[in-house]
Formats: C-alpha cells, sequence, structure tokens
C-alpha cells in the first residue's frame, strides 16, 4: 500500500483519538480495497464505514449474548466495538468490483487505552497486536488482511505502528499469524523521482 491510500485513515485516526474521553473510546475503522497478485495483497484505497453497533439489532444481540459475557463489561459500552454498516458494505462491495477491485480486510485503531482509558482498564496493555476479541471479530469477517493502527502520545507527538493479521483459524482460536506490510511511496507516471 502506499502512504497516500493510508493517508485518510490515519486522518481520522488521530481526530478520534484526540477527541476521545475514557468514557468514549476512540473509533476509526475503514475497508481495505485492493487486488490480490501473486500471493499479495495490494492495497489501492481505504472507504470508512459507519459503525452500526448500537443501531443494528443483530449488532446488539450478537455484543449482548456472546461478545460482553466472552469478551468482557467494557463491551457494554456502546461506544467501543465496530460493527460495519451493512448498507456501507454493500455499497462499499459495489464500488470496488466497478473499479476492479475487491474488499480483501479492515483497518482500525487502537489506542493507547492504557494510558488515556478509564483507571479500572489501566492495567490493559494495549498495542498494535490484536486482542482475542478482534481474533474473534477477524475470524467472522474471514477477510485476508486485518490492519491494526496503534496510536500513542509521545513527548507530544502523535505516533503510530502498524500491524497485519491474517485471521485465526476458527471463532475460538485466539493466534493470528502476522503478515508482512510493506509501504511504498507513490508517484505518478513520468513524474521523476
Amino acid at each position: 500500500m502506499s502512504h497516500g491510500t493510508l493517508e485518510p485513515f490515519l486522518h481520522a485516526a488521530f481526530e478520534a483519538y484526540e477527541g476521545c474521553s475514557p468514557a468514549e473510546p476512540p473509533s476509526s475503522f475503514a475497508l481495505l480495497l485492493g487486488t490480490l497478485r501473486n500471493g499479495r495483497a495490494l492495497i489501492a484505497a481505504t472507504e470508512f464505514a459507519r459503525n452500526a453497533r448500537s443501531a443494528d439489532r443483530t449488532a446488539t444481540e450478537e455484543f449482548r449474548t456472546t461478545i460482553v459475557p466472552r469478551f468482557g463489561t467494557a463491551y457494554d459500552n456502546i461506544h467501543r466495538g465496530f460493527w460495519c454498516d451493512s448498507r456501507d458494505l454493500l455499497r462499499i462491495h459495489r464500488q470496488a468490483a466497478a473499479q476492479g477491485l475487491e474488499v480483501l480486510g479492515s483497518i482500525h485503531l487502537h489506542p493507547d487505552w492504557h494510558r488515556i482509558g478509564p483507571p479500572s482498564e489501566r492495567g490493559l496493555r494495549i498495542s498494535e497486536a490484536p486482542t482475542p476479541m478482534d481474533a474473534y471479530m477477524f475470524a467472522g469477517t474471514g477477510w485476508l488482511v486485518n490492519m491494526i493502527c496503534y496510536v500513542e502520545r509521545q513527548e507530544g507527538l502523535l505516533c503510530y505502528t502498524l500491524g497485519a493479521w491474517r485471521p485465526a483459524g476458527g471463532p475460538d482460536a485466539t493466534a493470528c499469524a502476522p503478515l508482512r506490510i510493506q509501504l511504498h511511496e507513490h508517484r505518478e507516471r513520468g513524474v521523476p523521482a
């Protein structure tokens, strides 16, 4: 993927981070569009989707009956966790197909919640690695590429680290295999380096 492809997501992630509070964790999520070529996922675009976590009955039920009992009461907070709006997902799939692309995966934000979250959650250690909840969701989507952008404040600057993961082997598996990320600088044809 190019740095330019990632920029809209980073802008949204930094904005969400700056506007969050201990009661409302930052949320930023986008779908990754691209192609598969020679066993490599080439990400050409990111597309944002709405979070239907609190509005979709299926999502509400999944959180109430499965996610909260399995991953903890922190997921009772409707601002925590992302459920891609099905209408946006359909629209993005159609848009990708019209461009000769497909939905290859997603990218979402992990903040340094162990520093900025509520005192009761300061013992957690969040990073660009998937949480057990992430592994569960990655297995559910079956997407090939699942990226996590870890954002933290260091010496007054917002910094980020990227991780990319294959889904775990099944809904009860928790170990996601890492994927290598390669960023390149996008240059227009005919423009000298």
